[in-house]
């Protein structure tokens, strides 16, 4: 099941929350950096850790003070005009995000708006990107309940109109 909805991505109560992170696995602005104040500082302990995600891939930590069990850590691609590979790098990143989500046995997963902030990648064509990635791999890898967590009523439009196509 794919769903979106408008909510704080930091409060949901679900097997993995990701996080649209940035190389360095750093604490940084937007969802990254609320996902970061809401976990607390052992989320930094154990990116760091991590050693760095290269981009389109993800990398997975405990929650912390989170509901969420596990923070999955999804480095989107930067906007460059969509002629340098952005949307395989982008779809990699949902792609990955279910790997780790599955290998840490849950079944619930929440997604922001990967790569649509600092990133610039265009929301229309991240939705469609997001959408149609996850459609594809629940149909071929079983079911699992998928959230998008929209930080706005105009971000939660435009996946309603993909999920609704």
């Amino acid at each position: 099941m794919i769903r979106a909805i408008q909510a704080d991505i930091t409060r949901l109560d679900v097997d993995a929350i990701v996080n649209a992170a940035n190389a360095a696995l750093a604490p940084g602005g937007g969802v990254c950096g609320a996902i970061h104040a809401a976990a607390g500082p052992e989320l930094a302990a154990a990116c760091a850790r991590l050693g760095g995600c290269p981009t389109g891939e993800a990398r997975i930590t405990p929650g912390f003070r989170l509901k969420a069990r596990h923070v999955i850590h999804a480095v989107g691609p930067v906007w460059h005009g969509g002629r340098q590979g952005e949307a395989e790098q982008l779809a990699g990143c949902y792609r990955a995000s279910l790997s780790r989500l599955r290998e840490a046995g849950g079944r619930s997963i929440a997604f922001p708006a990967i790569s649509t902030g600092i990133y610039g990648y265009p929301r229309e064509e991240a939705t469609r990107v997001a959408v149609a990635t996850l459609r594809e791999e629940l149909a071929a890898e079983g079911d699992l309940d998928v959230t998008f967590a929209c930080f706005d009523a105009a971000m939660l439009a435009l996946y309603q109109k993909e999920l609704d196509a």
